[in-house]
C-alpha cells in the first residue's frame, strides 16, 4: 500500500519486476521477501504490472515520499526506475537500492553484486552507504518536444542493440536465460551488418561506418570495459565491422576484459557526443529498446543519483 505520507522515514518503497521467461513469476519474490523479514525491514511493495510501468511507479513513490526506492529487476527496470525518479522534483531526496533480477544484470555485477546475490543486495540496502553516482542523458527532439532519457549503464547503436531486442524476446521456458545468449551468438556470427554515422566529440568530427557504437558510463556489458560512473566521463566504443575471423578473435577479446586492445575497436572519452545519423541502426539503452530521434546529444551528468551501493 502506498500513502502520501510517511511516518516511518526508513521504509523502503520496493518494485518488483519478474524476470522476462520466468515460469513461475513470484517465486524469486517470496524468497527475498522470506529474507526482508528475517532481516526485519519495514517496507512497501507493488508489482510492475507490464513491461516499462516501472517509471511511472517508480515517481508516484518518490512524489509520495519515499525516500529509498528499491527495485528487484534487471538492468532495463534499473533504467526505467531512475528515469522515474528523476523526472519528480523530490528526486534530491531519493536513493536508489538495487535486488538484481534480470538476465544479465550488468550495472550490479558492476557493483559486485552477481544475479542471485539477493541476500548480499538485501544487506548492502539494509547497511546503506550511499554514493552519488554520474548519470547518461540522452537529449533529442520529436513533435511532443525536447525529451530526455537517463542511462545508468549504456547506449548501443547498431549490432548490440539488436542482441537487446533478443535479449528482451519473452521466451516462457527454464532455460530463456542460456536461449537468449545462444541467439545473441548467432545473431553475432550471422549479421555482420555495418551502417554509417556520422557524430561529433571532442572537437571532432566523425563520419565512418562501424558495427556498432557503445556509449558507456559503466562497463556496458564489457563494450565499455574502462568506464566507471563517478569519473565525470563517457566512454565511446565504435567498431568496425571485422570478418569472420577477427569477429572470433574480439569475441575472445571482449570475453576477457580486453576490447580496448581490439583493432578493429576505435575508443573516445568524452563530456558529449552529438550523434548527427546512424543511417538505420537499431539503439538499445540499458537494456531496453531505444527509438529517439536524430539529431541525439548524450551528456554526462556528473554525481546526480544517490545509488546505495556495496561496503
Amino acid at each position: 500500500m502506498v500513502t502520501s505520507r510517511l511516518n516511518d522515514r526508513r521504509r523502503w518503497g520496493i518494485i518488483y519486476c519478474p524476470r522476462i521467461g520466468a515460469v513461475n513469476k513470484i517465486k524469486k519474490w517470496r524468497e527475498i521477501r522470506a529474507y526482508l523479514i528475517e532481516k526485519g525491514v519495514t517496507y512497501d511493495y507493488i508489482q510492475s504490472e507490464d513491461y516499462g510501468s516501472v517509471e511511472r511507479l517508480a515517481r508516484m513513490l518518490v512524489d509520495n515520499g519515499y525516500e529509498t526506492i528499491v527495485v528487484v529487476g534487471g538492468d532495463g527496470a534499473v533504467q526505467d526506475a531512475l528515469n522515474g525518479i528523476m523526472s519528480s522534483e523530490n528526486h534530491s531526496n531519493v536513493s536508489l537500492g538495487i535486488i538484481p533480477n534480470g538476465i544479465a544484470n550488468d550495472f550490479t555485477g558492476y557493483w559486485g553484486i552477481g544475479s542471485s546475490d539477493y541476500k548480499k543486495a538485501v544487506d548492502c540496502i539494509i547497511a546503506g552507504r550511499r554514493r552519488d553516482i554520474d548519470l547518461g542523458c540522452c537529449t533529442y527532439t520529436t513533435d511532443e518536444g525536447e525529451q530526455k532519457r537517463y542511462f545508468a549503464n549504456v547506449v548501443n547503436i547498431g549490432l548490440s542493440a539488436k542482441i537487446v531486442e533478443i535479449a528482451n524476446k519473452k521466451v516462457r521456458a527454464p532455460f530463456a536465460k542460456y536461449l537468449s545468449y545462444v541467439r545473441s551468438f548467432l545473431l553475432l556470427l550471422l549479421h555482420r551488418h555495418s551502417y554509417r554515422m556520422k557524430m561529433r566529440l571532442n572537437s571532432q568530427s566523425v563520419n565512418e561506418e562501424f558495427m556498432m557504437l557503445c556509449i558507456g558510463n559503466a562497463s556496458g556489458y564489457g563494450m565499455t570495459p574502462s568506464a566507471v560512473p563517478y569519473n565525470g566521463f563517457l566512454d565511446v566504443s565504435a567498431i568496425k565491422k571485422p570478418k569472420f575471423f577477427g569477429l572470433l578473435q574480439g569475441l575472445h577479446m571482449l570475453y576477457k576484459r580486453r576490447l580496448m586492445n581490439y583493432r578493429l575497436m576505435v575508443p573516445f572519452r568524452t563530456t558529449e557526443i552529438m550523434i548527427e545519423s546512424v543511417d538505420d541502426a537499431a539503439c538499445g539503452i540499458d537494456g531496453r529498446v531505444f527509438t529517439p530521434t536524430f539529431p541525439m546529444k548524450i551528456t554526462i551528468q556528473k554525481e546526480t543519483l544517490s545509488l546505495i551501493i556495496p561496503k
